[in-house]
């Protein structure tokens, strides 16, 4: 059995990323210090800032739906994403930092499920109590269209599972931008 997901990454961004874990695990090896590398998908939650540049896509949305604007799809509103709720984040790294945890091992943080982009701007608008009409804007290069998660191997190796379901974590996130002055 492969302990680490196989992985093509098509963006500079993603090239970084892997060459980071083959470092990490290298090192390891070399050293004798147990590693374990995880791959996060799509994490959202409170904290994160809507109005950062590298704001992820959540809270820019729930911030435009609770002002009343429309939000921006950049390119097809079917582009999907493994959304997954911070909490599910952190319960796998204290697994991970588990000494029974598999040295070596590369996994998937996720929900192993995928929602697309308008699926996410009903939910928020659901939670929120009103509609709003997102804006199809044109794609952004480099950008995926579908992303969904392989996290069997984070289940098998860490007992990792999904505690947050998706619409529980934008429930959640939207009660925290409610409640955060200048959102």
């Amino acid at each position: 059995m492969s302990r680490r997901p196989a992985a093509a990454p098509t963006s500079p961004y993603g090239v970084s990323k892997l060459a980071a874990e083959h470092y990490v695990h290298t090192l390891g090896r070399l050293h004798g210090v147990e590693t374990v590398s995880l791959r996060y998908f799509n994490v959202f939650g409170p904290g994160q800032d809507p109005a950062s540049e590298y704001s992820a896509v959540v809270p820019r949305f729930i911030t435009a739906v609770l002002r009343g604007d429309r939000p921006t799809i950049n390119g097809t509103a079917r582009i999907s994403r493994d959304f997954v709720y911070v909490e599910n984040v952190v319960a796998a790294n204290l697994l991970a930092a588990r000494s029974e945890s598999p040295s070596g091992l590369t996994c998937n943080v996720a929900t192993g499920s995928r929602q697309t982009l308008i699926d996410l701007v009903d939910a928020i608008c659901a939670t929120v109590g009103h509609t709003v009409e997102p804006i199809v804007g044109p794609p952004r290069p480099g950008d995926i269209i579908d992303s969904q998660a392989d996290i069997r191997l984070a289940q098998r190796a860490l007992g990792y599972s999904v505690g947050v379901s998706f619409h529980e974590g934008i429930a959640r996130t939207v009660d925290w931008l409610r409640g955060t002055p200048n959102a």
